[in-house]
């Protein structure tokens, strides 16, 4: 068995031949790189991850992402070669689709950030530095983290309502990607933004709210290092939802930045409905009724929304190598 591969076609690698009879010992590792994230640093790595891989004598291939999120040749893969780490380069839209084709599988996920946001990664500790994420991957110290569903879609990150989702639509329809061009929607829709029309249905009650947007968490980030969930924790079983209420425009800002910066922790929900601009609060679960049809982002990537969503936790969904408390 060989130590090292260039990086294969899907046909080339459900054609490679290995000694399925005898099981690998130690770590077999596959890399899977999105071809048209990050910049031209991913090929410099690259070289790096081949280099330090050989040394350590570790088995692995790296493979190309693919846009459709069909993996399943790699689901054959995991069981034909013992493949024991599915390794992450790319951004929150490769890691949602891989960590969701993949994630009943028995891996361990890791992740060098190559996006503009890099969400999961920044809320479990990873190092934004691609060489020292890869040098933490190195370590293989992995955990279980919570995922969550909306109407049946996997999220393992943050998804939302209202404002935030409309940026995403538009971000997508850009040529050019990048934190410059995501400003730029931000602040376009921000100048257009009007409140949506939601009921919240919990275990105990409901309630009516006209908010701009509504953020459901797993871990506490939007991207780019901002919090948007200071309580969040990514193995909790719990949800973060952060619902951002209707007020004054020139008051937006400066609620989220409350927020971000983690003073406005809910009290007690039901006298904050009326006296905060904020609501945060957690939940296993919870269903949102949406009239209006405000438009639905999933890990950062546009969905077809609904006029009902259902949203519950997945505990312990999958294994995550990061830093270890």
């Amino acid at each position: 068995m060989t130590y090292g591969t260039a990086i294969s076609s899907k046909a080339e690698i459900v054609g490679t031949q290995r000694d399925k009879k005898k099981p690998v010992t130690g770590r077999n590792i596959v890399y899977l790189v999105n071809p048209i994230s990050g910049t031209s640093k991913k090929d410099s790595l690259l070289k790096v991850i081949e280099s330090i891989s050989r040394q350590q004598k570790l088995q692995y291939e790296i493979i190309p992402t693919n846009a459709s999120g069909n993996y399943d040749f790699l689901k054959e893969k995991i069981y034909s070669d013992h493949i024991t780490d599915v390794i992450i380069i790319g951004g929150d839209g490769t890691v949602n689709q891989v960590i969701e084709a993949l994630h009943s599988q028995p891996v361990n996920f890791g992740i060098i950030p190559f996006g503009s946001g890099n969400g999961l990664a920044l809320a479990a500790g990873i190092p934004r530095k691609p060489r020292q994420a890869f040098e933490l991957v190195l370590e293989g110290k992995a955990s279980a983290v919570d995922a969550f569903k909306i109407n049946g879609r996997f999220s393992c990150m943050l998804s939302g309502l209202g404002f935030d989702a409309q940026v995403a639509h538009d971000f997508a329809a850009k040529a050019s990607r990048g934190l410059l061009t995501y400003t730029q929607q931000s602040l376009m829709n921000y100048f257009k933004a009007q409140p949506y029309q939601f009921e919240i249905l919990l275990d105990d009650f409901s309630f009516f709210t006209d908010a701009f947007f509504i953020s459901i968490a797993n871990g506490n980030q939007f991207g780019n290092n901002v919090t948007i969930a200071p309580q969040a924790s990514l193995q909790d079983g719990l949800l973060d939802v952060v619902i951002v209420q209707k007020m004054n425009k020139a008051r937006l800002p400066f609620a989220i930045l409350r927020q971000i910066r983690g003073n406005n922790q809910l009290q007690q929900l039901v006298d904050d409905m009326s006296q905060k601009n904020i609501l945060y609060f957690q939940t296993p679960g919870l269903t949102i009724r949406n009239p209006k049809l405000a438009p639905l982002h999933v890990d950062g990537e546009p969905r077809d929304t609904a006029a009902e969503l259902k949203i519950e936790v997945l505990p312990n969904c999958f294994r995550l190598i990061r830093p270890q408390a």
